[in-house]
């Protein structure tokens, strides 16, 4: 029961700031549509990459003993949209719309705090270790996969490794690498201006929430369940042939239940592939969350 109402106050709070850009909405209208896409632009393009640097610059992230977990976690992502495909492939959802959410889930602002309170401080190196290789996958794949049919195919890759969030991953991979310390104070300023990107970007998905249709909602509950268990399945795969601590054991099945990430929505709004059916894949999957991430902890631990 404990460990449930642990889990409710994280994921509740999550609830609130979409109802409110939601509210919000309805009582101003269109004018603040039209605002959404500066707010996005700002989460991608600065806060949300200093969020991922900030957490692979930290004096608690170890690159080297948490290899193993890296490798499992990207193919836990992996795994997901190989289970995901025949998926949308049944039901006739575009692999544009579907697979990417599928791939990228919600262990930053969900499994970061999840994690700490599951494993104590000790574990957030394990949960920013899942964070990078989860970001990886999803900013070079899934990224991919969303470019394609929409230009040459040389452009589109060279667009993914320009992009601000593989920059901050690739530069906090060498500060990780190297031992780079940063000063506390700026190292402090940096995970404040990313975390700032976490009730953004909640509140940008509650505004988009009001174009919704009933159509969008059955996508959503295909997604809410899909991800989940298809990275559960992948990481009790992954187990049997890597090799993993019981610590990590324990943070890898947590992070292959969580659901869909918020970013998620705030990519399909900027590249404009179906956002509203994105918003209810992942609204339904924070909802599906309060079952689903129970299951994982059980499993993993």
């Amino acid at each position: 029961m404990e460990a449930f109402q642990r889990i409710l106050s994280i994921i509740l709070p999550v609830f609130l700031m979409i109802a409110a850009g939601y509210g919000y909405t309805r009582l101003r209208g269109v004018v603040v549509k039209t605002d959404l896409a500066a707010v996005n632009r700002l989460s991608i393009e600065l806060l949300c990459p200093l969020l991922l640097f900030s957490a692979l610059a930290s004096k608690d992230f170890d690159l080297l003993a948490n290899l193993p977990l890296i490798i499992a976690g990207a193919l836990v992502a992996l795994g997901s949209g190989l289970f995901a495909w025949p998926v949308a492939r049944l039901l006739g959802y575009d692999p544009r719309t579907f697979l990417p959410p599928m791939m990228y889930n919600n262990c930053g602002n969900m499994g970061l705090p999840l994690a700490i309170l599951a494993f104590g401080s000790a574990g957030l190196s394990e949960a920013v270790a899942l964070f990078m290789a989860c970001s990886l996958v999803y900013f070079t794949l899934g990224i991919r996969l969303m470019e394609s049919g929409r230009e040459g195919s040389r452009r589109a890759r060279l667009r993914v490794f320009a992009s601000p969030m593989m920059m901050a991953m690739i530069t906090g991979m060498l500060f990780a690498a190297f031992r780079v310390a940063l000063p506390d104070f700026l190292l402090q300023a940096l995970r404040l201006l990313g975390e700032a990107s976490i009730p953004l970007m909640l509140l940008a998905l509650g505004v988009r929430m009001t174009d919704v249709s009933f159509n969008s909602w059955r996508i959503g509950l295909v997604g809410a369940a899909v991800c989940p268990l298809a990275g559960l399945a992948s990481a009790a795969l992954l187990e049997l042939v890597i090799p993993l601590n019981a610590i990590q054991r324990g943070q890898l099945f947590l992070f292959a239940s969580l659901p869909p990430a918020v970013f998620c929505f705030i990519i399909a709004e900027a590249y404009k592939q179906e956002p509203e059916k994105v918003a209810a894949i992942v609204m339904m999957g924070n909802l599906a969350a309060l079952g689903f991430v129970p299951l994982g902890l059980w499993l993993g631990m």
